[in-house]
C-alpha cells in the first residue's frame, strides 16, 4: 500500500514552481511566486534549491502555526481543516 504524504507533495509542487537567477557574482536567487517571500541565494544552483527548499518548510510550518491562509498548489490545500475518525472506527 503506497502512503501519501500531503506536505511532502505540497513541497513538491511549490519546488516546481520555484524560478532561479543566476546573479552577477555568478551565484544564484531563487523564489517560489505563489509563495510569498519565500526567497533565497546560494553560491551554487544546488546550494541555492537546498535554501530554497528548507526556507519553504518553515514559511508553510510558520504560516500553520500562525493560521495564515497558504496558497493551494495543485490540488492540494493546507487551509481545510483535517477530519477526524470517530474513536469507534479505531
Amino acid at each position: 500500500m503506497a502512503h501519501r504524504y500531503v506536505l511532502r507533495d505540497y513541497l513538491d509542487q511549490a519546488m516546481a514552481a520555484a524560478v532561479y537567477d543566476k546573479l552577477e557574482d555568478s551565484s544564484f536567487s531563487g523564489r517560489i511566486p505563489p509563495c510569498p517571500g519565500v526567497v533565497a541565494f546560494g553560491a551554487t544552483l544546488r546550494a541555492c534549491e537546498e535554501e530554497l527548499r528548507a526556507t519553504l518548510e518553515d514559511w508553510i510550518l510558520l504560516g500553520l502555526k500562525m493560521g495564515h491562509s497558504l496558497p493551494v498548489l495543485g490540488s492540494i490545500d493546507l487551509n481545510e481543516e483535517p477530519t477526524r475518525e470517530p474513536v469507534e472506527t479505531v
